[in-house]
């Protein structure tokens, strides 16, 4: 009788069982299952459009020879920094400075020819005319005396004629001497042929400096040398490609833009770059280049942007990353991509957690969109709670929100 009155017990302590325990089922089923929420958040929200490039000056200067020589010295070497005029490679140039010399002596010798129809012939042709002049006027008066001696019968038609060729001959020294002078002025043949000779020998003097200061190869601005393709002892040739020059100056990072995102940028947006051998260290750079086609092949567009303090360690082809900035809402209504459904269609959507505890379904109006996060227009408060778009979960269902995971020490 004992056994059975026990036996009773335990069945009914059974039967409690399950039935708390079907009870606790039915409760958590009516409840619903727990899912993932995220929150509607407010704050200052920047979109921005994430690309990677390469680091570029301008243009790259090849420096090369312009004469064929021997190379004496090479004082700079690749990686250095170099100013404007600092020499970069010298040529043997005994015979280029052999050269000019002889050239230089060439135009004090028609320098001396100058000076010398100036100063002297000229002078002494003045003078032969001013003789012949004279010369002249003494024959025309003996002339006339020849005539009126003739005539009164004292001399005769000999006497007479060699006045007359005397008369001619002093003519004719005297047009010779005075055509003498003005070719010996300064608008005249002989004036003008020592000038162009020492003009001559000027220019072939010029000539002769420039080879010779061919034989220095110097900076044409300041730069970064990153080639160098020369040794001393080498023989270079005309036109010989021996270093390469970046440029200092403007800095700039030149882009790929995926064509989609051309109707976000434009010129003057600001942007943040960072090298990706320093990640850490974040400059600042500006838009200022818009490629007006789009690459056929990659359906991407070049940009270039301007870097106005270009760090220590930035140096030319260097791989950048670059966020630019595209449009800025100060205190906007945020949501996670996360939580959108059919986000890329005409009309997202998402599921907001009511007070009963359901899942309800919203029509969401998206803005701005960047970093995981969508601007929010319409559909939504701050604070409201909405289910994870990977969630199992349909319009009108209970849920509840899953606890946070604490965080697992690190260690």
């Amino acid at each position: 009788m004992l056994r059975i009155k026990q036996l009773g017990r335990k069945s009914s302590l059974a039967l409690l069982a399950l039935g708390l325990l079907a009870a606790a089922m039915a409760w958590r089923q009516w409840r619903g299952p727990e899912v993932m929420t995220e929150t509607v958040i407010r704050r200052d929200f920047v979109q921005s459009v994430v690309a990677s490039g390469r680091v570029e000056t301008p243009h790259r200067v090849d420096i090369a020879a312009q004469i064929t020589g021997t190379v004496l010295r090479v004082p700079v070497a690749e990686g250095q920094a170099v100013q404007a005029g600092d020499l970069l490679v010298e040529l043997e140039a005994t015979e280029l400075r052999a050269s000019q010399r002889q050239a230089e002596m060439a135009v004090q010798q028609a320098q001396a020819r100058l000076r010398q129809v100036s100063e002297l012939q000229l002078p002494v042709a003045e003078q032969q005319q001013r003789q012949a002049q004279a010369n002249l006027t003494n024959a025309r008066t003996q002339l006339s005396r020849q005539q009126a001696l003739f005539e009164q019968g004292f001399i005769g038609e000999a006497a007479l004629d060699q006045a007359r060729n005397a008369l001619e001959l002093s003519d004719a020294q005297q047009r010779l001497t005075r055509k003498q002078t003005e070719s010996l002025r300064p608008l005249g043949t002989d004036h003008a042929l020592a000038e162009a000779a020492l003009a001559q020998a000027r220019a072939s003097a010029e000539a002769a400096a420039a080879r010779a200061r061919y034989a220095r190869i110097s900076a044409p601005a300041a730069g970064t040398l990153i080639g160098r393709n020369v040794e001393v002892g080498d023989v270079v040739q005309a036109g010989k490609v021996l270093m390469t020059l970046s440029p200092a100056g403007r800095t700039q990072l030149v882009l790929s833009i995926d064509e989609r995102n051309l109707r976000l940028i434009a010129l003057g947006q600001p942007a943040l770059a960072s090298a990706d051998a320093y990640p850490e260290q974040r400059f600042a750079a500006k838009l200022s280049y818009i490629n007006p086609s789009v690459n056929a092949q990659t359906g991407a567009v070049e940009v270039k942007l301007d870097v106005a303090a270009p760090p220590v360690h930035l140096s030319q082809d260097m791989t950048v990353s670059v966020d630019i900035e595209v449009a800025r809402k100060p205190q906007a209504l945020l949501i996670p991509l996360s939580a959108v459904h059919d986000l890329q269609g005409p009309a997202p959507w998402g599921l907001i957690l009511d007070a009963a505890g359901r899942a309800t379904r919203r029509e969401l109006r998206l803005g701005l969109r960047s970093g995981g996060y969508a601007e929010l227009l319409s559909g939504l408060a701050e604070g409201d709670r909405l289910v994870l778009a990977s969630e199992p979960v349909e319009a009108g269902d209970r849920v509840r929100v899953k606890p946070a995971q604490p965080q697992q020490p690190s260690r």
